[in-house]
């Protein structure tokens, strides 16, 4: 049975960033996975023909998904690919193992070795490539900062210099040119949870600025590289070169 966390988004300036920090250390604990205290993310997002994932996010549908290929600190040792699906503030993700190899196999376009996998999320991806022609989409990068508390299984992170890269889709170049997605003075807050919020997390959050914010980093850096895919924006409205 698929198990929906709930999920909270907020756009906040580095000075509440502090201020929060130092409010939670008491409570919360940094995630053990975070060298120095933080890790990179770098996901390749995938979409279809129809640009569904991108289209249905910007048109407010309440059920919707998108795929993703994700490694941390441009390293192989884990490459996941991650179904994210989400129903309003609810999310279920599903994760398979790729090996780099695997990868590849996916960026050059072969995608048969998905079908005769033993996992289903990778079967399930196959269909999508081939009836729905799922093919990469935009490169985001950004520095995520982790903190957990076991009480409602609450985990709070912190994404800085949120970025779009451009140039290729090998998430493993890490030479790769980038393009800044957001404001340099702010970052994406994101507060989720299985069971409950304990009271002492609601009395932090939201930051007492902060903007609730409903902002995808798929959505931002898509917009961001529009250029490269002969769009322009104006007005939220989309006119095709």
């Amino acid at each position: 049975m698929e198990q929906y966390r709930h999920e909270l988004k907020y756009l906040i300036s580095y000075p509440e960033y502090e201020e929060l920090r130092i409010r939670m250390l008491p409570y919360f604990s940094l995630d053990p996975n975070a060298r120095d205290g933080e890790y990179t993310i770098r996901s390749l997002y995938f979409d279809d023909y129809w640009n569904s994932a991108y289209e249905e996010k910007e048109m407010g549908i309440l059920a919707r998904r998108k795929y993703r290929i994700r490694i941390y600190n441009y390293s192989d040792k884990s490459i996941k690919l991650e179904r994210k699906k989400k129903v309003d503030k609810y999310i279920f993700k599903k994760a398979a193992s790729l090996s780099k190899d695997e990868f590849y196999r996916i960026l050059d376009g072969d995608y048969s070795f998905l079908l005769e996998s033993d996992d289903q999320l990778l079967r399930e991806f196959y269909i999508e490539c081939i009836s729905n022609v799922m093919r990469p989409r935009v490169i985001v990068d950004y520095e995520r900062t982790p903190f957990i508390m076991d009480e409602g299984t609450v985990r709070i992170t912190f994404d800085k210099r949120v970025r779009a890269a451009i140039g290729g889709y090998d998430i493993f170049d890490d030479s790769l040119p980038t393009l800044n997605a957001i404001d340099s003075d702010k970052l994406i807050m994101e507060v989720k949870y299985t069971e409950f919020l304990p009271q002492i997390v609601r009395n932090m959050v939201p930051p007492r600025s902060s903007e609730l914010t409903a902002a995808s980093k798929f959505v931002i850096c898509c917009d961001k590289t529009a250029y490269l895919r002969e769009q322009v924006y104006y007005r939220d409205e989309k006119y095709i070169l």
